[in-house]
């Protein structure tokens, strides 16, 4: 055997690969839909006193229940299955359905509705060609149920005669319910897996910027610890220098240990000074200075970055602030989408009073896209229309995750963003507003 016949193809390996079921989830839907069965039979049979084949469906419902058994039994249940295994028992509990309902009348049930569910399981959490599988199933096999089934269940000597144009509505039905509701789950799932994945990435961000302001601390930490040894060091190497013959190799030896023990104790000393009080540069910064300090990486590369501050009077004192993570990447972010967007100039205009701290940050580049101004905000959504190059050629924007972590970090702090088009000029302008005590 070749290698290129040993490897699978490309939809094969589709099939192969793991999905996001589990089996146990499989297992748990399968015995709820037992149960139901076992009820419906049990209506039908002992409280309504229809006539059905009693026998063959419990047959049938047993299988089912087997199945179950030998999956418990033999397969471990935590473990996600690969696309081909969960579409093998979504398309069994499709048969197992369209057995009980040849056996009770066929699309004349109205329990015919339940051949979608295993089409909606599918729908997201395994691939698109075991969905297209199943769902082309289900249309074949309830078309097939139009024409071919046992007489529905009814009261004894009567017989429900349903008009063929009734059953060609409801076959319809069917396949549009099928789809309008695999489609909506798509949708929910998606948005909800794509905010997940967002919000990790914002707070994998947030950790590891928290872990480089932390390094200050623990270097303080590290100080005070290897004090004491180096303490112990030091009386030591006193003690060996008093000891030693003068002029002697040891007596050189030990005063070289004691001043570098000296040494290292002032260096640590320092770093214990600084942690304790705190780096009056990086912890705590005037407005001016932070957001010089986030704007100055995007200075010479491209468009001309200005900033003003606009104090509420002339007298108004300029805002002190300590430095927050949240805030800095998240307003880093947003100055970056202004850059890589904006023609020509870029503004970062900051306001506030005694009780809220404002920045507009404003762009002269094409603005934000009309036609996702509602979703302004959400993960991987395009932004806005590329014009930076060449005006004549307009391309997708960025994928939108950067401006969704700084909106969330932002808000986090207690803050809100907001996103418009500037008015009577083109360009985008983004505003922060967070609280501010002084």
């Amino acid at each position: 055997m070749s290698l290129n016949e040993a490897v699978p193809s490309h939809g094969s390996e589709d099939l192969y690969r793991m999905g996001h079921l589990r089996r146990t989830t499989l297992v748990s839907l399968r015995w709820m839909a037992i149960i139901g069965q076992l009820i419906a039979l049990a209506v039908v049979w002992l409280v309504l006193k229809f006539d059905l084949p009693l026998l063959a469906c419990l047959t049938f419902i047993g299988i089912s229940a087997v199945l179950n058994t030998l999956i418990m039994i033999r397969a471990p249940l935590d473990r996600r299955i690969t696309n081909m295994e969960a579409g093998t028992q979504l398309f069994f509990d499709i048969l197992q359905i369209s057995t009980l309902l040849y056996l009770t009348g066929g699309m004349k049930n109205p329990f015919a509705l339940l051949l979608i569910a295993p089409v909606i399981v599918s729908v997201k959490t395994l691939n698109r060609g075991v969905f297209a599988g199943l769902a082309t199933s289900v249309a074949i096999i309830s078309f097939l149920l139009l024409f071919y089934h046992r007489p529905l269940p009814w009261y004894p000597g009567e017989f429900l005669d349903l008009p063929n144009y009734y059953l060609y509505g409801f076959w319809i039905a069917l396949l549009v319910g099928m789809m309008f509701t695999s489609l909506y789950t798509w949708q929910a799932t998606s948005q909800t897996r794509r905010m997940t994945e967002a919000f990790a990435a914002s707070e994998a961000i947030l950790s590891h910027e928290k872990k480089l302001a932390a390094l200050g601390g623990l270097a303080a930490a590290a100080a005070h610890e290897l004090g004491t040894p180096l303490a112990t060091i030091q009386v030591v190497a006193k003690e060996i220098a008093r000891e030693a013959e003068t002029n002697s190799e040891l007596k050189e030896d030990a005063d070289l240990l004691l001043s570098q023990a000296i040494r290292c104790r002032d260096i640590l000393q320092q770093l214990a000074d600084r942690g304790d009080s705190g780096d009056e540069v990086h912890d705590r910064l005037d407005i001016s200075a932070l957001i010089r300090e986030i704007t100055e990486p995007f200075i010479g590369f491209g468009p001309e970055i200005i900033t003003r501050l606009n104090p509420p009077n002339e007298s108004a004192d300029i805002p002190v602030l300590k430095r927050q993570q949240e805030f800095v990447y998240g307003l880093t972010n947003i100055v970056e989408n202004a850059v890589d967007f904006a023609k020509s100039k870029v503004h970062v205009d900051a306001t506030w009073s005694n009780t809220h701290i404002a920045i507009e940050v404003l762009d002269d580049g094409p603005g934000f896209n009309h036609s996702i101004f509602h979703r302004l905000g959400e993960p991987y959504i395009s932004m806005r229309q590329h014009t930076k190059n060449d005006a004549s050629q307009i391309s997708g924007g960025g994928l939108g995750l950067g401006v969704f972590i700084a909106k969330t970090l932002i808000e986090r702090l207690g803050g809100s963003v907001s996103f418009e088009n500037r008015k009577n000029v083109a360009g985008a302008k983004v505003n922060l507003i967070w609280p501010y005590t002084q």
